[in-house]
């Protein structure tokens, strides 16, 4: 496959010292230091990911005993090599690159264990209005696409398909820029549609430079297109944090479906401090409508086998995994039943 692929004397007196202020605060030790770090690097900084900064902005990891460090690694290799590497703990990333790295004969496979959103978070934005919409005014355009074997750009061409577009013949497609770089080349006048992610497609709607016209995640149904994984040798060694952090995620996500859009966005407004906060609750409750947040983290076997016939129709698929294989759903559904 092609996807991708980091004593002396004065010791002593600290020493004594540091050990005289332990015993005058007595033998506990601070909330910092009984908290367990992990490490998480996600594929990117998205309003689709809600729920995961819900989980840190309101404390649920903290109550968990768990130290959450965020990273963004912009690109699903880049996250990828930070957690195969041993850069990060855990990553919130798409399915398919777990099914990448098994397919390389890895010897620590990358496991799913928290399924975090259930659709595709990718819209189609149209240059010019379109006031009646069909999928066949696509037909001989030049249509502005994401990353090969991306989950993004594997979803657009799977709704292609089934609203009876090629994709490689009935379009001339463009898939040869960067994902940071796509929204540029649309405003800069690349393409007369583009499959973009929010919050770029409405603050291209706002500005005028676009208007959104379809979902891609209504069409497609649903599938694990970001889920939290690791190695599976961190899974068995860190279990009970694994599990914490799992029990954190669905606080998250059981808070972001009982609370309104404005409160969401209120919370998780510090991550997104370059957006005005009544378009980050236009955009959550765009994805709260369409169902994209998972309510649960389990991962199921339908959603998985679904995620492989995207990939196979795309011709991304390097063999059938069996859901068992790459997907630990114990953890999810004991926390859920907790």
């Amino acid at each position: 496959m092609k996807k991708w692929f980091k004593f002396g004397f004065s010791s002593l007196l600290i020493f004594i010292l540091m050990f005289s202020i332990a015993a005058c605060n007595g033998t506990d030790k601070t909330d910092t230091e009984k908290m367990e770090k992990v490490r998480l690097v996600e594929v990117t900084r998205s309003i689709f990911y809600a729920p995961e900064y819900v989980a840190i902005a309101k404390g649920f990891f903290e109550e968990e005993g768990l130290d959450v460090e965020l990273s963004t690694a912009f690109g699903g290799d880049k996250t990828m090599t930070a957690l195969l590497s041993g850069g990060a703990d855990i990553a919130l990333v798409g399915s398919e690159t777990s099914i990448y790295v098994y397919a390389q004969d890895s010897n620590d496979p990358v496991i799913n264990f928290a399924q975090l959103t259930q659709t595709d978070g990718t819209f189609l934005v149209s240059r010019e209005k379109i006031d009646n919409f069909s999928w066949d005014l696509l037909k001989g355009s030049t249509f502005l696409g994401q990353r090969t074997g991306g989950m993004p750009q594997m979803v657009g061409e799977f709704v292609l398909k089934k609203h009876g577009i090629d994709p490689h013949q009935d379009l001339n497609l463009i898939q040869n820029i960067d994902f940071a770089n796509i929204p540029s080349a649309f405003a800069s006048g690349t393409g007369d549609f583009v499959q973009l992610f929010e919050p770029q497609a409405s603050i291209f709607e706002q500005e005028g430079k676009g208007h959104i016209i379809a979902s891609f995640g209504t069409e497609s149904g649903h599938v694990p297109y970001t889920t939290f994984m690791t190695k599976d040798s961190y899974m068995k060694e860190n279990q009970d944090i694994v599990e914490k952090f799992t029990r954190a995620i669905y606080k998250a996500q059981q808070w972001v479906e009982t609370h309104s859009s404005d409160e969401i966005a209120e919370a998780i407004q510090s991550y997104f401090p370059d957006t005005a906060l009544e378009l980050i609750s236009t955009v959550i409750d765009r994805y709260k409508e369409q169902g994209s947040f998972a309510v649960d983290p389990i991962l199921d076997e339908d959603e998985w086998n679904n995620l492989q016939d995207i990939m196979d129709e795309a011709g991304e698929l390097p063999e059938v995994i069996d859901h068992k294989t790459l997907v630990n759903t114990e953890i999810a559904k004991k926390v859920k039943e907790d």
